[in-house]
């Protein structure tokens, strides 16, 4: 492994430009929310006043009890001794409980997370940092989650679903079988097979197959994972959700914001809800209000005012964030600094600044997580044989290939010395046309249009006959841009962890960590 390149997220097309312009500190009021030394030191001085001994010795017994039926490192166990300590801090990613890890993602979020923490270490030695992955134990779209893609083979498993995933007990277990006929031959496919019926063994739920899964895959680098779906963690937020059932706080406090955002963007990433909670019991619905009751979409279930916040009061777990929410309850429950995620995630959380704000809970650092791209080296030499660069495959695919198409083209060059010749003699005709009657020079103006509309479509045409010409060329190009792009889209959205562990192991992991980057958002491009 050797990495190529790193490509700022500044120049890669695709990246929204919320995202760029967040990075850039060009958003009013998030100057302070982007990486770097002195904000972190500003967070530590804000989370050390707002962040209780009361709520860490909960947020300790809480942890205890999640992560009691898992073999833990000693890395993990000092950060669950550290976290008794005022001077311990977290960095937060999350992620939902996809089938085995889902896309291959979900590990770079965690192992920048976990390189975060060493990098704070190293620069404020006084002070600790704890490595927290939090499970979207509560989700409740199994069909976004019951997946994944291997280079050769797509698997899929089937539960009964409807309320939080988290829940689901499992009984489909056909996909390990087909999983292991593709691995078994691997360097680690032993391994990767071990790992997978162990963590979904019939009878696990899909929280204690993740916490299984990625306790294995990260335990000895001090990873604490977290589990939401806890009453006594729920208890430390019933206020915010009272506030939410009565008053509609969220989507009134943040108004500005998704306002400004969309004017400024287009859209938001997520729409607040009038009230962005919903309600736990076999199924996970959607609380609305009518004006006079409190309706569970979907259900017979009504409240009035009193009999929900009498609900909210003695069981508090039966009420769930929505993706708004999610990130109000993380920082309310945690000593949280930071939370990196996707750019889907950071453009939500940009909606809640002012909701925090009225909260009066500190509002994280956000960082826009690293992506990593393998590729093999003969992938890399065909790349280099067409005079290409890794970085063309990252902006308008479609422009680098016409223009290679028509790389020296004799008719081309021609056409467009004509067409410049055309250009500068209508300059002079027009320069003329203007001394005289208004309507001569308004045809002259439309008859330079007229003929250098003629010029594009020749060009048009000139390389729908180049392509046909030169169909071979084409034809590489095209498998080409499905080596970095499987499926048309990034290969870490695409492809499992599996694919890359089967051939290295835990070694894989650790040059991941190597390579990664945790000042900046990068593309990591890394040759194998």
């Amino acid at each position: 492994m050797k990495t190529i390149n790193k490509i700022s997220f500044n120049d890669i097309e695709s990246i929204p430009q919320l995202v760029k312009d967040f990075l850039n500190q060009k958003i009013e009021g998030f100057e302070n929310n982007t990486f770097s030394l002195d904000h972190f030191r500003n967070q530590i001085h804000l989370k050390q006043e707002s962040f209780s001994s009361e709520q860490r010795e909960i947020l300790l017994d809480v942890l205890e009890k999640q992560l009691s039926d898992l073999r833990l490192s000693s890395r993990q166990r000092e950060h669950l001794e550290n976290l008794k300590l005022p001077n311990t801090f977290t960095i937060t990613t999350g992620h939902q409980l996809n089938l085995f890890s889902g896309p291959v993602f979900f590990v770079y979020k965690i192992l920048q997370t976990i390189k975060t923490c060493s990098y704070l270490k190293e620069n404020f030695p006084d002070f600790n940092f704890v490595p927290v992955y939090w499970m979207a134990s509560e989700d409740h779209d199994f069909i976004e989650i019951n997946h994944f893609k291997t280079e050769n083979n797509y698997y899929e498993t089937h539960e009964k679903s409807g309320g939080p995933v988290g829940r689901i007990e499992i009984t489909d277990t056909f996909f390990i079988s087909e999983f292991e006929k593709e691995f078994k031959d691997s360097i680690f496919g032993t391994e990767l097979i071990l790992m997978m019926k162990e963590a979904y063994k019939p009878g696990n739920t899909l929280t204690q197959a993740i916490q299984i899964l990625v306790n294995r895959l990260f335990s000895e680098f001090g990873l604490l994972i977290l589990d939401g779906d806890s009453k006594e963690l729920k208890n430390q937020i019933k206020e915010v959700f009272k506030e939410e059932l009565l008053h509609f706080s969220l989507q009134k406090t943040s108004e500005n914001k998704v306002d400004f955002l969309t004017e400024k963007y287009g859209k938001v990433q997520v729409n607040p809800r009038e009230i962005n909670l919903f309600y736990l019991t076999e199924t996970r619905d959607r609380i609305d209000y009518n004006g006079q009751q409190y309706i569970i979409v979907d259900t017979d279930i009504r409240f009035t005012e009193e009999e929900i916040l009498a609900e909210l009061e003695n069981y508090p777990e039966r009420f769930s964030p929505n993706a708004l929410m999610r990130p109000v309850y993380q920082e309310k429950v945690l000593p949280n600094l930071a939370y990196i995620g996707g750019n889907a995630e950071i453009m939500y959380w940009l909606e809640l600044k002012d909701y925090f704000s009225m909260l009066d809970i500190p509002f994280p650092i956000l960082v826009p997580r690293n992506s990593m791209l393998f590729l093999k080296e003969k992938t890399l030499g065909k790349i280099e044989k067409l005079d290409l660069k890794i970085e063309d495959f990252f902006q308008n695919f479609t422009v680098i290939t016409n223009h290679k198409i028509l790389e020296n083209n004799a008719i081309l060059k021609l056409l467009d010395e004509k067409e410049e010749l055309l250009i500068r003699q209508f300059s002079e005709l027009k320069t003329e046309a203007e001394t005289t009657e208004k309507s001569f020079g308004n045809m002259v103006k439309a008859e330079e249009v007229r003929q250098l509309k003629s010029f594009k479509r020749m060009k048009k045409r000139l390389l729908h006959a180049e392509k046909i010409k030169q169909s071979e060329l084409l034809e590489r190009l095209e498998n080409l841009f499905l080596s970095v792009h499987p499926s048309k889209t990034w290969q870490e959205r695409v492809y499992n962890f599996s694919v890359f562990f089967s051939d290295d192991g835990y070694s894989w992991l650790e040059n991941c960590l190597e390579e990664m980057v945790v000042q900046e958002s990068k593309l990591i491009i890394v040759a194998i």
